[in-house]
């Protein structure tokens, strides 16, 4: 088997598993459909390994297998560009992806849509592999819209659900606004650069550099810049960068296997893959890049705030990859991209691990969601336990587990950036990491130590408490029981009761948790030397260290000062980052197993701060109010005064008692009477005879 044609399989796999099981799942047994679908995507997952050990030894490949369409000079086709950065992101999308797959058996066991979840995951891996394997923009959009489509069927994969009908509602039109910023700098690359293939728009680059264009009347800007900033739109909408983040955190209302993949290692990286891959462009403008940084700075430091006052398990760790995001979008505004693609590795696997570890946590308390009503479950689910501190150790930056490698690099490359913008960056990821660490273990501790929370709050008590219980929740739970009888009570039954106690899933659950626990522990240990100091991303990732010499600056401290990753690790633990990560779990600790009443008095002494917060500092409100009160308000306009008044009114209704007034006139000619019509004659006669005889 040629290379071209294992990297034609790649995606296929996925594809065709997913059009087999979503055409045929009415005749398919429930067995077959994660059967096929695994076997897809677990070949898919090994082929790509086999591909990423190619391109270590040296390997590339850019190349087109078909050209849809010919329009003069330009030519839009698909086509692959395999090299290390897409070799791994292949690897851990399908690996990701896999694990989702194992773990959806014994999460989705029991819903009557088995087979179309199983279809749309499938799908969606095939849509993230076509985005990051192309070598072209076209191809790259097609990826990118279709991840966007596949979000949407699955966010709102209960659609009897109203709440799950607006969140995927908000996430698709969301994305609409940051697609077309990205659709609008993909139009600039094809009038400027005069291709879409990738190799030929960066060799262009450099000759283009200095380009003015003219925007809004004689003002003008650079091209570049334009050009960037309209490609980072887009890639604010994917990776949910403020102001368009909203439709992240309500994304929960889907299932959790799919928030571990949309928000692990592939939707919402995609943008954070486009600007890393746009590297040669990016290198051109340090004012994009400036405005990449300060975008990321703010998407991580607030977003982190939001994450301490959320009660809904899945919404915390939802937060935490709104903050995680803004780490990596702040690494590529300092021009280390390879910093931030090493933590959208990092993050893919613990990320992943935090949300199927919340998924086992989920299943155990019976779809209650609210870590308020949990407590001490280290005890009932010993593997979800160890999976979770283990993910929960890595995101907050603990040495020589894998987060640390990647997060203290962006800190450090960060402090050594002079990019416009870098000190508030710098300011923004070093509170960060107190934050982060903070809200992390506030969820570690209510969920796996303290009271058994459950025991001492009856049924009708959680409800109150908590109202649906969060996304999964779902009213389809009662439609998955066959028996009729418990339907009902099913359907309104979440949450232990007094005397029931969790229970560990079974090994379709807890051995993704097991596999992905392993690189969140030492993946960043054995990666950091050839992704940040090595060359592994020679030739793929472009920086210009003249004019942006961070990374320059940084591979000199790391050489100099800490020689190796376990030097680095034992350096961090006199680390400013490592001392505020403490600092957190240890007033988490404090606050939530010894003093519980302080954060009550807080919030009561700071209700307003609270407020702010819970409203999400207003983002949601304003949209509310201003764009879709905007456009309703706007919609009833147009109705009242071109439909009713312009269209029925004057046109329709308008024409026709015109017409009956004319009518009515001309009604009176016809007197009936033979002299008005002799006269009529006389008349007519006479005009005819002096308008002939003037004629002639």
């Amino acid at each position: 088997m040629t290379i071209k044609q294992i990297l034609i399989l790649i995606p296929i796999l996925p594809l065709l598993a997913a059009a087999i099981v979503g055409l045929f799942r009415n005749f398919l047994p429930r067995w077959a459909a994660h059967v096929i679908t695994i076997a897809g995507v677990g070949a898919a997952f090994a082929l790509s390994v086999s591909i990423l050990n190619q391109t270590l030894d040296g390997f590339t490949l850019n190349e087109s297998v078909y050209t849809w369409l010919n329009s003069g000079d330009i030519h839009f086709e698909v086509g692959f560009l395999i090299d290390n950065l897409s070799a791994m992101m292949m690897v851990v999308v399908t690996f990701v992806s896999l694990m989702v797959h194992i773990y959806t058996i014994g999460y989705m066991h029991e819903d009557p849509g088995y087979s179309r979840f199983f279809s749309y995951i499938s799908l969606f891996t095939f849509s993230m592999l076509m985005l990051v394997m192309s070598n072209n923009f076209m191809q790259l959009f097609f990826g990118w819209e279709a991840v966007g489509l596949v979000s949407y069927l699955l966010i709102g994969f209960w659609f009897t659900r109203p709440t799950a009908i607006y969140a995927n509602l908000k996430a698709f039109l969301v994305n609409r606004v940051g697609d077309f910023g990205f659709l609008l700098g993909i139009g600039m690359v094809l009038y400027y650069f005069g291709s879409l293939d990738y190799a030929t728009v960066f060799e262009r680059a450099p000759s283009l550099a200095e380009t003015q264009v003219n925007i809004l009347g004689s003002c003008s800007w650079s091209l570049m810049t334009v050009t960037c900033l309209l490609l980072f739109v887009g890639a604010m909408g994917k990776s949910a960068q403020v102001p368009l983040h909203v439709w992240l955190p309500d994304s929960m209302e889907g299932p959790t296997p799919i928030s571990a993949l949309i928000h692990a290692a592939t939707m919402v990286t995609a943008g954070i893959f486009m600007v890393a891959r746009m590297s040669p462009l990016y290198e051109l403008s340090t004012t994009a890049l400036s405005t990449v940084m300060v975008i990321g700075a703010i998407t991580a430091l607030f977003m982190g705030f939001l994450g301490i006052i959320q009660n809904d398990i899945k919404r915390v760790v939802a937060y935490s990859t709104l903050s995680q995001l803004g780490y990596m979008t702040v690494a590529l505004g300092a021009s280390a991209y390879s910093v931030a693609i090493f933590h959208l590795m990092t993050h893919a696997f613990f990320k992943a691990l935090l949300f199927l570890g919340a998924g086992s946590v989920i299943m155990g308390m019976h779809h209650d969601q609210d870590i308020r009503n949990m407590g001490n479950l280290k005890k009932y689910l010993p593997i979800t336990w160890i999976t979770s501190l283990i993910g929960s150790l890595a995101l907050i930056g603990t040495p020589f587990f894998s987060g640390f490698y990647s997060k203290d690099s962006i800190i450090e490359a960060v402090e050594l950036s002079h990019i416009p913008g870098s000190g508030f960056a710098y300011f923004a990821v070093i509170v960060g990491v107190f934050v982060t660490a903070f809200y992390s273990f506030r969820l570690y501790f209510l969920v796996f130590h303290g009271e058994e929370k459950w025991r001492v709050a009856s049924h009708a008590h959680a409800d109150q408490s908590y109202g649906a219980h969060g996304p999964d929740a779902h009213d389809e739970h009662a439609e998955a029981h066959h028996d009729d009888d418990h339907a009902h009570d099913d359907a309104h039954h979440h949450g232990l009761g007094p005397n029931d106690n969790p229970h560990e899933p079974g090994w379709v659950v807890t051995l993704p948790l097991i596999l992905l626990a392993i690189p969140s522990l030492v993946i960043g240990y054995f990666a950091l030397e050839p992704m940040v100091f090595g060359e592994f991303f020679k030739n793929v990732i472009f920086v210009n260290a003249e004019t942006h010499p961070a990374m320059e600056h940084l591979a000199h401290h790391y050489h100099e000062f800490m020689h190796s990753p376990a030097g680095m690790a034992i350096h961090g633990f006199a680390s400013l980052p490592f001392i505020l990560a403490a600092s957190g779990v240890l007033l988490s600790w404090f606050f939530y197993m010894k003093r519980p009443d302080i954060p009550a008095a807080i919030k009561q002494r700071f209700n307003l701060i609270y407020r702010i917060l819970d409203n999400k500092y207003g983002f949601d409100s304003f949209n509310e109010k201003f764009f879709a009160g905007g456009s309703r308000y706007l919609g009833r306009l147009l109705w009242k005064f071109g439909d009713i008044t312009l269209i029925d009114g004057a046109m329709v209704n308008g024409t026709a008692r015109t017409m009956g007034k004319i009518a009515a006139r001309l009604r009176n000619v016809q007197s009936g009477l033979i002299y008005h019509y002799a006269f009529a004659m006389i008349i007519g006669v006479f005009l005819l005879m002096t308008f002939f005889i003037k004629i002639n």
